[in-house]
C-alpha cells in the first residue's frame, strides 16, 4: 500500500492532522503518477474490513422452511407444495427452485434445518438476542448482539456507530425491531438512519462552534461522578463522544449514500420493487443489503434489517416466488461482493425468521404459524461451510436430527466476532456477570 500525505488540516479536537490517501498496489514503472492514476488504483483495490461484523437479516412473519431450504418431495401433495428442488454447488444439497443464484454459493453457507425452541410470537427477540422473551425481563431483558458489541467491543471507527438498524418502522412494530439494549441501557442503542438519529446528524453551526460547546459542557463539572452508582453519567459521556465523532465525519453518511456505488453494482442487488405482500410488515428493500455491506466496510460491527413480510396464511407460493426471488438476487450479490473484497471470512450473515410454517397447506393455499421447527441460513464468518445441520421428519413438522436452538446460532455469531461465549460475560445492573448465550457455539462449524 502507498500512503500519500496531503496538506495539513484542522479538526474540532484542535489537533493538526494530515489527510492521507491509500492506494492499492500498482506498477511504479512510470516516471510520474497522476492523481487520476491514484484514484483508479484506489477504485480497483477496495480496502478489506479490519474488524469482524455480523449482518442479521430478519425475515419477519415466519418464512416457510419447507418451501426454501428444506423441501419435502416425498410428502403428500397437501404437504409438499408446488416447488421443485434444484441442485446446488454442494454435492447432495438441494434447495428451492426460487434460489438459483444462491444455489451457486451454498459452499459458503451453513444450512440449519432443525431450529427449535421458537416462541409463537411475531417479533425478532429470539433472533436478535438468542434468549427466551422473558429472560431477565424485570431488569430490562437481554441485550441484542448489536448492543453487546457496542458495550464490549465499542466502535471500530470512532466516527461510525458500532450498531446500525436499517429497518424502517412497520405497522406491526416488532417486525422492525433493530435490537433492544436490554439491561445495558440506552447508551448502546442502534443508530437508525430512518429515525431521529438521521435528523440529529445535521450539524447546526460550524465544527469550531461544536468544539467550543463541548469544552463548555466539560467545564460544568457540578456533578460528583465518583458517586454516580447508576453509571448514567458515564453512559451519557460515551454517547456524546460517539455523536461528536459522527457529526465531524462524513464516513457514515457516505456509507449510507448509494449514489456513490457504481450503477452496475446497484443493478446486481436490484431494488426489490414492486413491493408485494407487504401489508403491515417490511418491504423487500434489496438496497438494504447493499447498504449493509457499505456500513460494514465503514466500520459498523452489527447491521440488522427486516426483509419482507413472510406471514403467508394465504397465497404462500405466490409470496415465496416474489420474496424468495428478490432475496435470491440481493443475498447472492452480497455474498459475491464480500467474497470479492476479501471480507467474507470476517462477516457473518444470518438469514432467519421467528418460526416456521405448518406442514399442511390450508384452504387459502397458505401455511400457518409453526413454532416446533424452522430453518436458518448462515454464511461466511470464517466457519466451516457447505454443510447441513439437522433434519426434519417426512412432513417437515419436527426435528428428527440435531435440534438447534437460537442460542447456539448466536453463540456461533459471537465466536465468529471474536467473543468466546464460554468465557466473556457482561455485568447486569445488580453487578452479576451474565453469559452472552445460554448454549455453546455450533460444534459442526467452529
Amino acid at each position: 500500500m502507498l500512503t500519500i500525505l496531503g496538506p495539513a488540516s484542522r479538526y474540532c479536537d484542535g489537533i493538526s492532522r494530515r489527510g492521507f490517501l491509500k492506494a492499492g498496489a500498482f506498477s511504479f514503472g512510470a516516471a510520474s503518477l497522476t492523481l487520476a492514476d491514484i484514484y483508479r488504483a484506489e477504485a480497483n483495490s477496495p480496502a478489506p474490513t479490519t474488524h469482524k461484523a455480523v449482518i442479521n437479516i430478519f425475515l419477519g412473519g415466519g418464512p416457510p422452511h419447507q418451501d426454501m431450504w428444506d423441501l419435502k418431495m416425498e410428502a403428500p401433495s397437501e404437504i409438499r407444495g408446488e416447488f421443485q428442488p434444484i441442485q446446488t454447488n454442494v454435492t447432495g444439497l438441494q434447495i428451492c427452485e426460487v434460489f438459483p443464484r444462491m444455489a451457486r454459493h451454498m459452499d459458503k453457507c451453513v444450512v440449519i434445518r432443525s431450529i427449535t425452541g421458537c416462541a409463537d410470537r411475531h417479533d425478532a427477540i429470539q433472533c436478535l438476542t438468542g434468549w427466551p422473551h422473558d429472560s431477565l425481563r424485570p431488569m430490562g431483558g437481554r441485550p441484542s448482539v448489536g448492543a453487546v458489541l457496542a458495550k464490549v467491543q465499542g466502535p471500530a471507527d470512532p466516527s461510525v456507530p458500532p450498531f446500525v438498524g436499517l429497518a424502517a418502522p412497520t405497522q406491526h412494530r416488532p417486525w422492525s425491531d433493530a435490537g433492544q439494549t436490554g439491561f445495558l441501557g440506552p447508551a448502546y442503542a442502534p443508530f437508525k438512519p430512518d429515525g431521529e438519529g438521521m435528523a440529529n446528524m445535521r450539524l447546526n453551526g460550524t465544527v469550531d462552534q461544536l468544539n467550543d460547546r463541548r469544552r463548555l459542557m466539560q467545564s460544568f463539572d457540578t456533578l460528583r461522578r465518583d458517586i454516580d452508582a447508576t453509571g448514567s453519567i458515564e453512559g451519557l459521556d460515551a454517547a456524546q463522544q460517539r455523536a461528536l465523532g459522527v457529526l465531524t465525519s462524513n464516513r457514515l453518511l457516505e456509507a449510507l449514500d448509494l449514489t456513490r456505488e457504481p450503477q452496475h453494482v446497484r443493478d446486481r442487488y436490484g431494488d426489490g420493487k414492486p413491493y408485494q405482500f407487504q401489508y403491515d410488515g417490511a418491504p423487500t428493500v434489496n438496497d438494504h443489503l447493499l447498504v449493509a455491506r457499505r456500513l460494514v466496510e465503514a466500520g459498523v460491527r452489527c447491521v440488522t434489517l427486516s426483509y419482507g413480510r413472510w406471514d403467508s396464511h394465504g397465497q404462500n407460493f405466490q409470496l415465496v416466488r416474489d420474496h424468495g426471488g428478490k432475496l435470491d438476487q440481493c443475498l447472492s450479490a452480497l455474498v459475491e461482493d464480500l467474497d470479492m473484497r476479501g471480507m467474507l471470512n470476517d462477516v457473518t450473515i444470518v438469514v432467519w425468521g421467528e418460526f416456521g410454517r405448518t406442514p399442511r397447506i390450508n384452504n387459502g393455499v397458505g401455511r400457518d404459524h409453526w413454532a416446533p421447527v424452522s430453518s436458518c441460513l448462515m454464511i461466511g464468518g470464517g466457519m466451516r461451510t457447505g454443510v447441513v445441520i439437522g433434519a426434519t421428519d417426512r412432513m417437515g413438522g419436527y426435528a428428527t436430527q440435531r435440534p438447534v436452538y437460537q442460542g447456539e446460532v448466536l453463540a456461533t455469531v459471537y465466536r465468529n466476532l471474536g467473543l468466546n461465549p464460554d468465557t466473556v460475560n457482561i455485568i447486569d445492573p445488580t453487578g452479576r456477570p451474565q453469559h452472552l448465550a445460554d448454549r455453546p457455539a455450533l460444534r459442526e462449524v467452529v
